[in-house]
C-alpha cells in the first residue's frame, strides 16, 4: 500500500525513537470533523455513561445468573464477530467464508459498538501499513520513547487516537469492501445495529424475568458493561501489546507487537499478536504449545462445517523462518 494525503511519512526516515511528525490539518470540513467527533464521543462514552446511570438505580438488586449468562453469549458472539469477522476474516483474508457467514459476522461484529465495519478494516489495514512509525494511527510510540512520551503514546493508541484529526480513507485501504454490497449494507447499518445491541438485552432481560427492574440489570451486564469489557481489551491489543510482552518473532523495522497471555482468553486469541504481525494472514495467532486461540478455534469449526475455505493455517517453515528464539 503507498502513503496517502493525511498520514505520509516524512522525508526524513524515522529512526525508531522519535515524535512522529505532526500529519496537519485535518482534511475534514468543520462541521465533518464535529460530526465525527460527536458519533465518536457516542461510541466510547455511551457504555460508560450507561453505567453511571444504571449502577445507582439498581444499586441493592440483586443480579441475577440470567444476567451473567446474557453478558457472557453477548461477550463471546461479539467479540468474535470482531476477531473472526472484521479482523481475521475482512481485514487479511485469513480465509473465504459464505457470503451468509461473511455478513452474520459482519453485523455481529457492527454489535461490538466499535465503529462501521469499513473505517475499522480501513483503519486497521492502515496500522499494518505503518505500524508503530509515521502514519499509524495508533502507536503507543507516537510521542517517543522517552518515559513521558511513553505514556501518553499508551493513552494515544488505547483511545485518544479516536478522537485524532487523521482519517482513513476508505477507498485506498478498503476499496473490496466498498465494491462489496452486502458489506456496504452493513457498513449504513451501524447505527441502528448499535440501537439492537442495547436493544436486545433489555428485551431478553424483560422476557425472563417480567420487570423494569430486570430488563435493566441485563442492560446493566449484558449491554453496558459488556460493551465497555470489549472495547477496553480491543484497545489493549493497539496498547499494551505494542508495549509490554514477548516477542519470539521476528516483525518488519520498528513493528515492536508482542504476545501478552493475560489478554488470550479475553479477546480470543488476539493478544498473541507478535505472531499475527510477523504472519499478518495466518488464521492461528497462538502457534505455541499451550497458546489459547479461540479464534482460530472456531475457524477450525467453520471449516469442518463447510462454512469457510481456503484457510490460511500456520506453515512451519514460515513460523520457524520468522523465529528469533525457541518457546519457553
Amino acid at each position: 500500500m503507498t502513503p496517502t494525503a493525511g498520514h505520509v511519512p516524512s522525508a526524513k526516515e524515522y529512526d525508531g525513537t522519535s515524535p512522529f511528525p505532526d500529519t496537519g490539518p485535518d482534511p475534514r470540513p468543520s462541521g465533518g470533523r464535529r460530526m465525527y467527533v460527536a458519533v465518536t464521543g457516542i461510541i466510547v462514552v455511551a457504555p460508560f455513561v450507561g453505567l453511571a446511570v444504571a449502577i445507582p438505580l439498581l444499586w441493592g438488586s440483586v443480579v441475577h445468573l440470567a444476567d451473567l449468562l446474557l453478558a457472557l453469549v453477548f461477550y463471546v458472539v461479539t467479540g468474535l464477530g470482531v476477531t473472526i469477522g472484521f479482523h481475521r476474516g475482512l481485514t487479511h483474508g485469513s480465509y473465504t467464508a459464505a457470503p451468509a457467514l461473511r455478513v452474520v459476522l459482519a453485523v455481529a461484529g457492527s454489535l461490538s459498538f466499535q465503529g462501521d465495519v469499513i473505517d475499522w478494516v480501513a483503519t486497521h489495514r492502515r496500522h499494518h501499513a505503518f505500524t508503530d512509525r509515521p502514519g499509524d494511527p495508533h502507536s503507543p510510540y507516537r510521542y517517543g520513547t522517552s518515559l513521558r512520551g511513553q505514556l501518553r503514546g499508551l493513552v494515544h493508541s488505547h483511545i485518544g487516537w479516536l478522537f485524532g484529526n487523521d482519517p482513513t480513507p476508505h477507498d485506498h485501504y478498503a476499496p473490496d469492501l466498498l465494491a462489496d454490497p452486502a458489506i456496504r449494507a452493513v457498513d449504513r447499518a451501524f447505527p441502528a445495529l448499535c440501537l439492537l445491541t442495547l436493544a436486545l438485552p433489555f428485551a431478553l432481560g424483560w422476557a425472563l424475568g417480567g420487570t423494569w427492574v430486570t430488563a435493566l440489570t441485563a442492560l446493566l451486564w449484558a449491554g453496558f458493561i459488556r460493551i465497555a469489557l470489549l472495547h477496553h481489551v480491543t484497545w489493549s491489543v493497539n496498547s499494551l501489546c505494542h508495549v509490554v510482552g514477548d516477542r519470539p518473532f521476528r516483525t518488519r523495522r520498528h513493528d515492536r507487537a508482542t504476545n501478552l497471555w493475560p489478554l488470550a482468553l479475553l479477546s480470543f486469541g488476539e493478544s498473541w499478536h507478535n505472531l499475527h504481525h510477523a504472519d499478518p494472514t495466518c488464521a492461528r495467532h497462538g502457534v505455541d504449545r499451550g497458546q489459547i486461540d479461540v479464534s482460530a478455534a472456531v475457524i477450525r469449526l467453520f471449516e469442518r462445517l463447510g462454512w469457510v475455505w481456503d484457510v490460511r493455517w500456520p506453515d512451519p517453515a514460515r513460523v520457524a523462518a520468522r523465529r528469533v528464539r525457541s518457546p519457553v
